[in-house]
């Protein structure tokens, strides 16, 4: 797949997997999201390898991130967005979501797949709703699987 590298300011976005800082990727997911929390690296790894990620960039740090997991004919989920705290407000997350929703690998397809608690502002200005038939959608989920055998004890 052709890497994509989006330069404006002193900002870059890019989808070369060469350039993610997993460590700080990881920072983020384990500490900060709230949807990954105690998330192990090798995970982090594992996904960003199987994954078309987006990187945020300023001055050639990352300061934000964006995964897309699709068979890049029928459908994608877009997961583990984010733009640290201090650099939001500035228009960085649009930035961020335009070059995904305009990646050329993803163009036509029948189904976008977001799970979120925030910013629903952001992702309905590129068309997601809220799931018009809720009662059509399953999954499984184990909100502890990053968890310790203690944490899960203690819980």
């Amino acid at each position: 797949m052709k890497i994509i590298e989006i330069t404006f300011d002193d900002f870059t976005i890019t989808t070369d997997k060469s350039k993610m800082d997993i460590v700080a990727i990881h920072d983020f997911l384990s500490k900060y999201s709230g949807w990954s929390d105690n998330i192990p690296i090798e995970r982090v790894k594992t996904s960003i390898d199987n994954s078309l990620n987006f990187g945020l960039f300023h001055n050639g740090k990352q300061i934000g991130f964006a995964r897309i997991i699709s068979d890049f004919s029928t459908i994608a989920y877009l997961g583990d967005i984010y733009v640290l705290d201090i650099y939001r407000g500035q228009g960085l997350s649009k930035k961020l979501m335009d070059a995904v929703i305009k990646h050329p690998n993803l163009q036509g397809l029948r189904r976008w797949i977001l799970l979120t608690s925030t910013a629903d502002w952001l992702y309905e200005k590129y068309g997601f709703r809220k799931l018009p038939k809720p009662e059509l959608y399953m999954e499984l989920f184990d909100p502890n699987v990053y968890k310790t055998d203690t944490q899960k004890i203690d819980k």
